[in-house]
């Protein structure tokens, strides 16, 4: 009798008690981000890709939950693959709660109507297109009322009042995902293995994992580098907990600017933890070209205030607040996914035998889907959003730019994740400014621009979205064993969740407190910005702005020569990625970060080589689990006394 082969004897990943604590995972990060970011108004733990809230429940399953299981007796003790099911479903959930939708959706969609004035005439110029297409926004005016004041005592939540909006909207934000997913199911053998991207946020999950078949306690918390990392930000984050609590115990500050170009422009020196280990998994040609190209940028907006010139373009508040660098960005991010995908044609070419003419040369069972599956609903959820854009007013011919512009960001934002490790990645614009500052808003008219604005719901502030968390869950799921098909369903049922339960504890967060009293950037100025965009435009309609097409050429042009460089030559010192995000504000916040990673980093390769690389790797990993394990300790201790603001750390 054979032995069995170590596929089949190896412990299976998608078992239903890892689809359990997943899905549990899932549900508190979608009920705990929204209450810690509106009622506590601590630490963010579901804001950017970096996942903290996902980090910090598995570091607990792992280390405690995992290991005492596994001390109980070793058969109940979750194996590496089924540890990494659930924190894909965590990271997925990850994306949905605040930033990345419903702290968006319901504010959006009714702050048209609850901010209207006799000033801003809102209800002239945008009210007759919203209620011209009656499901895209709530109409009850108590039920919004009371969602900005709270409920006067004895009332209840007005559910009927958002049945239609949701029901309208959900469709499109499951079609939404489901394009993101499709793509990165299309893109992914491309990415991991033949380009071999280094996905630094899937670093510290599958070092935690590493060895969990055969012991819980794994390696890398048993190695005393690790904590010695772990302890630096843990104990310097408490330290500025407690002073919270204590006014006399002593604070780390890990934030201070000055300001330079005859005190025009601030130049901040700000420390992230979580970064500096993201970016010590980063080549140092990376590194050096995102600290690199963000300096240079500085510098030109500095000699920029000097001269006294400026460009007065009104691309909406998300992205630079230079048109110059808008557009600069836009046209590199532009050129990094054309020639991205040019660069993986023959992988497309593979993908797209298999998906049309089934060719059995072409091997995708390893996939999450099929690549027909993926190519056709990929398709399938673009006409549908293409179409649901047409219903909510935007021309069908600008529809698709609209949504061109969108996946361009998404993909471009994506591929700076995985490549760089820049967890808190921004765009330089926004597709409705784009779409807008290329063709003019005329076009559009009144009803195209207010669906513009009120589709900033998932396509304004894109610091989180399903497609990155996507990225990395596909790429972790290499230490599952046996078929990757039910991933799928698995994502699939973490977004429920977060969906659910988000929407759920962001109602009652409102009703019972009043919006106005919550999180002041998501019930107040962001929800007003888009409405005064469209406004602004309606009242002093543009025409086609050549020079934007001008300065994205010029971004276009530079972002490929940059590319072909690199491509070319093996000394050429500039990774194209740093210039493609090099001009965005949150560089502005990381530069030092970053030169510091790359400092030290560069250090310990030169005199260390590869062995000393990979003897502080555990310490530089323990930097992101000590940072986001304190930000999550305290969101707790100041959910039980009651406290607000104790934020520890902002990124």
């Amino acid at each position: 009798m054979s032995a069995p082969n170590a596929e089949q004897s190896a412990p299976r990943s998608f078992t239903f008690r890892a689809i359990a604590a997943g899905s549990v995972g899932s549900l508190i990060i979608a009920l705990g981000a929204p209450y810690a970011i509106h009622l506590i108004r601590g630490s963010y733990v579901a804001l950017d890709f970096s996942t903290p809230g996902a980090v910090f429940l598995f570091f607990i399953l792992v280390f405690i939950v995992n290991v005492t299981l596994g001390r109980v007796t070793r058969r109940w003790a979750l194996s590496a693959g089924e540890l990494i099911v659930a924190y894909v479903m965590m990271i997925v959930a990850s994306a949905i709660p605040t930033m990345g939708l419903t702290a968006q959706l319901l504010p959006i969609i009714t702050a048209p109507y609850y901010y209207a004035t006799v000033e801003n005439d809102w209800t002239a110029r945008l009210h007759p297109h919203l209620e011209k297409r009656g499901w895209l926004a709530p109409t009850d005016e108590l039920a919004i009322k009371h969602f900005y004041e709270g409920l006067p005592e004895g009332q209840s939540i007005p559910w009927a009042a958002w049945a239609k909006p949701l029901a309208a909207w959900l469709p499109f934000i499951c079609a939404l995902y489901l394009v993101m997913m499709c793509m990165m199911v299309i893109l992914r053998r491309q990415w991991v293995e033949r380009e071999r991207l280094a996905f630094p946020l899937t670093h510290l999950p599958l070092e935690m994992v590493r060895g969990a078949d055969a012991r819980p306690l794994t390696p890398f918390f048993r190695n005393p580098v690790m904590w010695i990392g772990f302890g630096i930000p843990f104990v310097l984050g408490c330290m500025k907990g407690l002073h919270y609590y204590i006014p006399s115990v002593p604070v780390f500050r890990d934030f201070a600017q000055v300001l330079w170009f005859r005190q025009n422009q601030k130049l901040i020196f700000r420390m992230s933890f979580p970064m500096l280990g993201f970016f010590y998994l980063v080549n140092l040609d990376t590194l050096f070209s995102l600290w690199f190209f963000n300096v240079i940028f500085q510098i030109i907006a500095g000699y920029i205030s000097i001269v006294g010139t400026s460009w007065r373009e009104n691309l909406g508040i998300y992205g630079s607040p230079s048109p110059f660098f808008a557009h600069l960005g836009m046209g590199a991010m532009i050129a990094l996914v054309i020639l991205g995908l040019w660069t993986g044609r023959a992988h497309l070419r593979d993908v797209g035998a298999k998906a049309l003419r089934g060719d059995p040369k072409v091997k995708d069972s390893d996939e999450m889907l099929s690549y027909r599956a993926a190519f056709w609903g990929m398709v399938g959820g673009l006409v549908f959003m293409w179409g649901w854009l047409w219903w909510s007013g935007v021309p069908p011919g600008l529809a698709v730019f609209f949504l061109a512009g969108a996946f361009v960001l998404f993909i471009g934002l994506t591929r700076v994740v995985v490549e760089s490790g820049l967890a808190e990645a921004v765009a330089s614009t926004i597709s409705a400014g784009f779409v807008v500052s290329s063709f003019g808003s005329k076009p559009f008219g009144g009803a195209g621009l207010t669906s513009l604005a009120i589709n900033y719901v998932w396509s304004s502030d894109i610091r989180t979205y399903v497609m990155a968390s996507s990225a990395n869950a596909l790429r972790m799921a290499d230490i599952a064993k046996g078929s990757r098909r039910p991933l799928f369903p698995v994502m699939w049922l973490a977004i429920v969740i977060a969906i659910a339960a988000s929407i759920w504890i962001t109602m009652v967060l409102a009703y019972s407190k009043g919006g106005v009293n919550l999180n002041n950037w998501f019930f107040i100025p962001g929800p007003k910005a888009p409405y005064q965009w469209a406004v602004e435009k309606l009242q002093s309609p543009t025409e086609v702005n050549w020079m934007g097409w001008f300065v994205r050429g010029v971004g276009f042009g530079v972002m490929w020569f940059l590319i072909l460089m690199r491509q070319t030559f093996v000394w050429w010192p500039f990774h194209p990625v740093g210039f493609a995000i090099g001009s965005v504000w949150i560089m502005n916040q990381l530069w030092l970060t970053c030169l510091v990673a790359w400092f030290v980093k560069g250090l310990i390769v030169r005199f260390g080589g590869l062995r000393a690389y990979n003897f502080f790797r555990p310490a530089f990993l323990g930097m992101i689990l000590g940072q986001f394990t304190c930000n999550g300790c305290w969101l707790i201790v100041d959910a039980i006394t009651g406290a607000q603001d104790n934020m520890i750390f902002w990124i």
